[in-house]
């Protein structure tokens, strides 16, 4: 008697591409999801060299795999942005930064749209993925709370140089009233 396994077993090929999906999702605690119908590739090296000024990438993925990689990492299902060309923009700690730069692509060449994304355990709708893009980017919200600490200190230096400025004028008044 011969047993037939029934226990599926993956190509190699897609295990790769299921995996490199995987990798790509580590590489940041947010991702976007775009679609690049009509980008040729002198512009996927445009957008890939503004995407890495802030650390981040833009990889084209095949549906499947990138399905399959977010279910094992229990992410949000992510079908309904799975369909025609997909690719996915990842790394960087500035996710609003990143999203400003595409939406920026997009406006100036009318390509790489976003479908969606996930920001944490979130799933961002493509609308809410704009709104993020309106949001000051990390290098301005760490100036504006340096800006916040930095205030009182000077404020309080101020404060106590107000005393000591007072009795400096009252001294000279009487120099120059004993003069």
């Amino acid at each position: 008697m011969i047993l037939i396994s029934t226990q599926y077993h993956m190509r190699p090929e897609k295990e790769y591409l299921i995996r490199e999906a995987s990798d790509h999702l580590d590489k940041s605690t947010y991702f976007f999801l775009t679609d690049y119908k009509g980008i040729n590739s002198e512009q996927t090296t445009e957008l890939r060299s503004q995407l890495a000024k802030r650390g981040a990438e833009f990889h084209v993925v095949k549906n499947s795999s990138l399905r399959l990689a977010a279910k094992n990492k229990k992410l949000p299902d992510l079908s309904e942005f799975l369909n025609g060309h997909t690719a996915i923009v990842v790394g960087g700690d500035d996710a609003s930064g990143v999203a400003k730069d595409l939406g920026k692509y997009f406006k100036s060449t009318e390509k790489v749209s976003v479908k969606g994304g996930i920001l944490g355990d979130r799933m961002l709708s493509p609308d809410e993925v704009k709104q993020l893009s309106n949001l000051p980017s990390l290098e301005v919200i760490r100036a504006q709370l340096l800006s916040l600490l930095n205030t009182p200190a000077t404020q309080v230096v101020s404060i106590l140089n107000r005393p000591a400025q007072g009795l400096l004028n009252v001294l000279q008044a009487k120099a120059k009233d004993s003069n």
